[in-house]
């Protein structure tokens, strides 16, 4: 079925919709969450919640792009449990290394508690808008999905040691952008 029609039956509040929406997205969804738990129970739980939140958000919202949507919502409600998981015990693999590997340009303040975290997310966008598509995707990979260097070398046919160099260079030049646009100082 169709994005629209899908956003159309969840305006009739109708409950096929999160029918239709599981049968198009679920593995999409499953692939985001797992980058993110690396576990089947705790990756079923996020997704039953992503379905529920979509269902609580449409309306009022209206998304014109259905992927996008329920992949943000899905990710933030991983990234939410994660967080709850690793509250007392330290680790998490590669969130907690590419979150780490960020924090280094964006900050660990402005990134957590920023009332300007729209700003901080529209310049990133417009950021990403500069670079080669090669570096954006890489970039994406990474620190969108959490994807290991290893996966993003294999998937993109460079080297570890060439995909670790790529996001540095792209981390400092984002650091760089930040500060320009005066979102750090």
């Amino acid at each position: 079925m169709e994005d629209q029609k899908i956003v159309e039956l969840y305006w009739s509040r109708d409950e096929q919709a999160i029918t239709e929406t599981k049968k198009k997205y679920d593995n999409y969804c499953f692939s985001i969450s797992r980058a993110i738990l690396h576990n089947q129970q705790d990756c079923e739980e996020a997704l039953s919640d992503t379905y529920l939140a979509t269902w609580n958000a449409i309306p009022p919202h209206h998304p014109l792009n259905l992927a996008t949507f329920i992949g943000k919502i899905c990710r933030r409600l991983s990234l939410n449990k994660w967080r709850m998981l690793t509250a007392e015990k330290r680790g998490g693999g590669e969130v907690t290394l590419s979150l780490d590997e960020l924090d280094g340009c964006i900050g660990d303040e402005s990134f957590k508690e920023s009332l300007e975290e729209k700003l901080l997310a529209e310049t990133i966008d417009e950021f990403l808008a500069t670079l080669k598509e090669a570096d954006r995707k890489v970039f994406v990979c990474r620190y969108w999905y959490f994807d290991s260097i290893e996966d993003i070398a294999k998937r993109f046919g460079f080297t570890p040691s060439k995909t670790k160099m790529m996001l540095k260079r792209t981390r400092d030049k984002l650091k760089e952008y930040l500060v320009k646009e005066g979102v750090l100082s």
